[in-house]
């Protein structure tokens, strides 16, 4: 990406090679051209609305010349009458054109924006975990929203106009030549030069606009970082208010730096076409003078009509050119939003994978000498981990921090896929199960969770949307917050709040397991999920959990060991590997690291 230098001039040109490879990785025509498509048909009707308008336009010129050659020198008012008409008529059958063409290219370009916002964020849900924790949500809004939103004009507007202009262009330099060879030579003189100039201001303004949306991507994450509740009350209590305020000032004015030279890069090579494009009627009027004076064949209404079709080529021409600068610029929206699209996924399902049942499941899981790895160059987070989980059990994974206790519940979950081993379910490799069947056998509850800005019901119900109300009161009597519920004015309409402030850390917690359990799924996963409860509720919790002929397998991922000392079966993980494994006075008889770690929790 181009980078203003610290004195705030020039980039730096290795950052230009940079882009340009980004680009050309990304972006081709081919592959903007596959987004117009599907919509084959209605683009073909519009450039035949095009062509039409254009063929009506070229007309005029002609008319003009019949009246002062013809009309005019005999007094000839019934041709005079049926000449003006015909202008007249032309100009209603252009406006109704352009009225078309306007509706059936906003459609078209509408359908294509609505195409390419699913598919990124389509997309981006098969992205691995990895992914979103090394990106500012931010950033991904921006190029949804801001990247994306930058493209409309090119589909709605730039394209229908630069493909009218450029039609005007061939069919009036082809009625020019028609007209008189001579002064039709003269004024294409300027083509190569304007063309010539317009690429270069084309690519310097891409340049431009790629690093403005980087900058802009940059504010909205910063917006959205500051202005969320958790950012508010993290700078009014350290006092940074101010020190945010002057931060996204500077951005802002970064942003609006680079908006002024995107758009005035080339301003003067371009005044040089503009210079050029105005002088044109004057040098063709000198050039029919002289072959007049000459004595060679040139009439005044050949004349009159040369200038008004060079009149009506060179605003057309003018306009392409401007419309090839905009579609250059448009380049580098198309290389932020393609680099999204040619991220590798992460989770990916097997093109004929296996669906269970979630009646028939029994909540068998097993880890198989799993190996994992965030980086493929670093050192694992998971060593050869074995763990056999049967089904309807309680099984505690336990130990210090960064021990990978998290991690392994990631791959459980798979939301990463191990480097190599397994996981299984009911004997079934999670790799080779469908998506939806994994989402319908198991449920996780994780430490920080994540409630819509939405009512309770509507957060619950996200897990199931046919659940009655019984349904909600069910789960969340399980999850020892029905109570609390049902004594707020609203109860379950109650509206939670951005990431649910409403609700206090225990509540929060409280009210996801009860959307999981809403589920009922075979297999719960619950990664420190009760560690923002107090003890007495944490306990209510555990028995309404282990109700008498339970058939749920539970996985419990815990700091705080009073949550697992009625598990089955405790798991202690130590750098990645298991350590030990029994039950709570078993692992406290053998004095090794699970007793450790209860004597440092006491």
């Amino acid at each position: 990406m181009r980078q203003t230098s610290t004195n705030g001039f020039a980039p730096e040109a290795a950052d230009d090679t940079a882009y340009d490879a980004l680009a050309t990785a990304h972006v081709s025509v081919a592959r903007i051209l596959g987004l117009f498509r599907p919509y084959r048909g209605r683009i073909a009707l519009v450039l035949f609305l095009i062509a039409l308008a254009s063929a009506a336009g070229l007309a005029s010129p002609f008319l003009l010349r019949a009246i002062i050659d013809e009309a005019f020198p005999k007094g000839d008012l019934p041709l005079l009458a049926a000449l003006s008409g015909s202008l007249v008529a032309l100009a209603a059958v252009g406006a109704g054109i352009g009225v078309l063409q306007v509706l059936v290219t906003a459609k078209v370009g509408q359908a294509i924006m609505h195409d390419l916002r699913m598919a990124v964020y389509t997309h981006l849900q098969s992205l691995s975990l990895g992914f979103f924790t090394a990106t500012r949500a931010g950033d991904i809004q921006s190029r949804i929203a801001n990247d994306i939103g930058a493209l409309q004009a090119l589909v709605t507007h730039t394209a229908g106009e630069a493909t009218r202009n450029a039609s005007t262009v061939v069919m009036t330099a082809a009625a020019m030549l028609l007209l008189d060879w001579r002064l039709a030579l003269l004024s294409f003189l300027v083509l190569p030069l304007a063309a010539w100039i317009s690429d270069r201001v084309g690519r310097q303004r891409e340049e431009f606009t790629y690093e403005q949306q980087g900058r802009i991507a940059e504010m909205s994450s910063a917006v959205q970082e500051s202005l969320s509740v958790s950012g508010i009350v993290l700078a009014r209590t350290m006092g940074r208010t101010r020190d945010l305020a002057q931060r996204f000032g500077r951005a802002s004015r970064e942003v609006a730096s680079l908006e002024v030279r995107s758009h005035t890069a080339g301003q003067w090579q371009w005044s040089v076409i503009d210079l050029v494009l105005q002088a044109m009627p004057a040098l063709t009027l000198l050039l029919g003078g002289w072959l007049m004076a000459s004595g060679t064949a040139m009439t005044v209404g050949t004349l009159v009509a040369m200038i008004a079709l060079q009149e009506q080529l060179l605003f057309p021409l003018e306009e392409v050119l401007r419309s090839g600068v905009e579609v250059r610029k448009t380049r580098a929206l198309f290389a932020r939003i393609f680099e999204y699209l040619d991220e590798p996924t992460g989770i990916t399902e097997r093109p004929d994978p296996v669906t269970l049942d979630p009646a028939t499941v029994a909540g068998h899981v097993r880890l198989d000498r799993v190996v994992f790895s965030y980086d493929r160059a670093g050192p694992a987070a998971i060593r050869g981990v074995t763990i056999d989980i049967p089904a309807g059990s309680h099984t505690a994974i336990v130990g210090a921090t960064g021990s990978g206790k998290s991690t392994l519940g990631y791959l459980i979950a798979r939301l990463y896929d191990v480097d190599a081993g397994a996981v299984l379910y009911d004997g079934v490799d999670v790799r080779d199960l469908s998506l939806r069947s994994l989402t319908d056998i198991l449920g996780v509850v994780t430490q920080d969770p994540y409630l819509l800005h939405a009512s309770v019901a509507e957060n619950l119900r996200f897990a199931r949307p046919d659940a009655s109300d019984e349904d909600l009161f069910a789960a969340a009597r399980t999850a020892q917050v029905h109570d609390l519920l049902a004594a707020l004015p609203d109860g379950y309409d109650t509206v939670v709040g951005e990431r649910g402030h409403r609700f206090s850390g225990g509540e929060k917690q409280r009210l996801s397991l009860a959307r999981t359990i809403l589920r009922d799924p075979r297999v719960l996963l619950l990664d420190e999920a009760t560690s923002a409860l107090d003890t007495a509720t944490e306990l209510a919790m555990t028995r309404a959990l282990d109700r008498p002929g339970r058939t749920r397998t539970t996985i419990t991922i815990a700091h705080r060991l009073s949550t697992v000392r009625r598990a089955d079966q405790i798991i202690v993980l130590d750098r990645g590997a298991v350590v030990e494994h029994g039950t709570h006075q078993e692992l406290l008889g053998r004095s090794g690291a699970y007793a450790r770690l209860v004597r440092t929790a006491a």
